[in-house]
């Protein structure tokens, strides 16, 4: 780092971790001050302006010396331990000697009262310097030099203003410090603004103040931060500003090397951050793609990272198999090679559901129709792969939570949580979009999640932009389902419609067993009872006024041949007649 003119930070090469710095002065010469701001905590004190010439000679080393190889040598050493000397570009002496450059640039002037007339160095820097002046050089030329002094800013009165006039294009900037490997202070240039630039997407660890006023770091913060300084550190780089919540300016740094961003996560060093990577404008999936290699290489912050699907087989993690049933209108079961049946649930989405006490007690809560875009998302999906082959992504294994503490009855049972797609698309992502389901919010550490999770929260603002369903300002839809499929009355009062009606249509519901069904029909909009006319499959097991009745032989598999059919199939028939079962 160029402190001043006359002034620099010099580091060794690292070891086993960031390597101690140095602070050398330049000897014999002396260079305008920078500017300061006033301490925020004496508020009658005013800022210091540049002296003439000051950030021209800071910016002529700045861009001589960063990230260059040095040599120097350390002449003398103040009782406060200051260090003063001269500097070369280069590995040794013979290389340019820095304050003789300054001199001769009319950027330094020469300390003429320290000087022995037998010391060659300090006489070439008097030579130098009458030759800058008879050239009227740097601040020999005439008029001062208040030219030369910046109008800073460093305060901006409406950030969000500030960042939306930019229209996300790049600004030019010099990163002046780095925070921590992802909040650095910037110098957006022409106009000379400071400001403090979060990465867009990201999080380093960070540095803690302690209420002694000490800082404590995160494990990998002082390895991050120097990742960042060592490559941006009064670096020439473009900003694109890209967000300012909460009066928090976000933006991504470009280099001509590559966008530190990426380079964060694929080192291990950042984590992805979900509530700002939708403003990232250079490819969510990159920043994805990049934590995603640092974690299956376990590197620096993921050393001990496991993933969610460590300890399953590949082919229990990818797989393709039948849709049998979908539940509700997140999960569906599906059929595997091997004949057996799995639930599978939507990675990172939550269906449509009624916040609070809301349920009409006086009725049976049905909540396939009676909460709001429910059937419309189940029609969707049922409509899109019900007896499809489809392929299975598992993502995460939710593991089964209790009611209580205290319980041992699991509120939940454990959930295999997958991507589903079928031709390319995205069946969550499908749902989200169309506004019939919402997509869950994680805590930053949590890792199960989907792997898509980025295009269903883009999904969900475009659904949100469009007041797409349940994001909808319309009147929500009603279904006034009749089920008469319990009551013998009702359905003998129902049937003469439906019989000269004559051919029906009708969606499979639920199967009871071989040859009862449980139909909606979609025109009558009711539910009834259908027994398949002419047979009768072996009943199942069922609880009786005395007692459990056992199954009859083949009960299951009759039952399983017709679920496989027709549940939630779209079928067609015709009703002759209505009576009493006697179960």
């Amino acid at each position: 780092m160029v402190l001043s003119g006359c002034a620099i930070i010099v580091r060794g090469q690292p070891r086993g971790g960031p390597p101690p710095e140095r602070q050398i002065n330049l000897s014999n010469i002396r260079t305008g001050a920078l500017a300061r701001r006033a301490p925020q905590s004496q508020p009658d004190q005013k800022d210091t302006p540049d002296e003439p010439y000051a950030f021209q000679a800071r910016e002529f080393l700045r861009k001589m010396l960063i990230g260059k190889e040095v040599c120097f040598t350390v002449e003398v050493k103040t009782a406060l331990g200051r260090e003063y000397g001269m500097v070369y570009l280069g590995r040794d002496t013979t290389g340019e000697n820095i304050a003789e450059s300054l001199v001769n640039e009319g950027l330094a002037t020469v300390r003429r009262e320290g000087i022995r007339g037998n010391n060659p160095d300090q006489a070439r820097l008097c030579d130098l310097e009458d030759q800058a002046k008879a050239s009227k050089k740097g601040m020999w030329t005439e008029g001062g030099g208040t030219n030369t002094i910046r109008d800073l800013k460093y305060i901006i009165e409406n950030p969000r203003n500030f960042v939306d006039s930019m229209h996300q294009k790049p600004v030019n900037a010099v990163i002046e410090h780095v925070r921590d490997g992802s909040v650095v202070r910037a110098l957006l240039l022409p106009d000379y603004y400071l400001v403090t630039v979060m990465l867009s997407g990201v999080k380093c660890p960070t540095f803690k103040r302690e209420a002694d006023g000490t800082e404590s770091p995160e494990p990998f913060a002082a390895e991050a931060k120097f990742f960042t300084e060592s490559r941006l550190l009064q670096r020439d780089v473009q900003i694109i500003l890209e967000s300012c919540p909460n009066q928090v300016i976000l933006g991504t740094v470009l280099h001509p090397n590559g966008n530190i961003t990426e380079l964060l996560l694929k080192e291990g060093f950042a984590r992805c951050v979900d509530w700002s990577m939708a403003v990232y404008t250079q490819g969510a999936e990159k920043l994805r793609a990049g934590e995603k290699s640092a974690k299956e290489r376990k590197v620096r912050i993921w050393k001990d990272y496991v993933a969610p699907t460590a300890n399953m087989d590949q082919k229990d993690r990818q797989f393709v198999a039948k849709v049998m049933q979908v539940v509700n209108a997140d999960a569906v079961v599906v059929k595997l090679n091997s004949g057996e049946y799995k639930t599978i649930h939507l990675s990172s989405i939550r269906p449509p559901r009624i916040e609070g006490e809301n349920k009409d007690k006086d009725k049976r809560f049905r909540p396939i129709y009676d909460i709001p875009y429910m059937f419309e998302a189940r029609e969707f999906m049922r409509k899109k792969i019900i007896g499809k082959k489809v392929n299975v992504t598992v993502d995460y294994i939710r593991a089964a939570t209790s009611s209580s503490e205290t319980s041992t009855i699991p509120a939940f049972a454990e959930r295999t949580c997958a991507t589903v797609t079928i031709g390319g698309i995205n069946i969550a992502e499908a749902l989200v979009s169309k506004g019939f389901a919402t997509v869950i919010r994680y805590r930053q550490d949590d890792d199960q999640r989907s792997s898509h999770y980025d295009e269903l929260l883009a999904a969900e603002a475009r659904a949100i932009k469009n007041g797409k369903g349940l994001h909808s300002k319309k009147e929500v839809p009603i279904h006034r389902v009749a089920d008469i499929s319990g009551e013998t009355q009702k359905a003998k009062q129902f049937l003469p419609f439906l019989q000269r009606a004559g051919r029906s249509e009708a969606v499979v519901e639920y199967v009871f067993s071989g040859s009862r069904l449980k139909l909606y029909m979609p025109k009558e909009t009711c539910l009834i009872t259908f027994l398949l006319a002419g047979i009768e499959c072996p009943r199942g097991s069922r609880n009786m006024p005395g007692g459990m009745q056992v199954a009859e032989p083949f009960s299951d598999e009759a039952m399983a041949f017709t679920k496989e059919l027709v549940l939630q199939r779209e079928v067609t028939g015709w009703l002759f007649s209505c009576y009493l079962e006697r179960w």
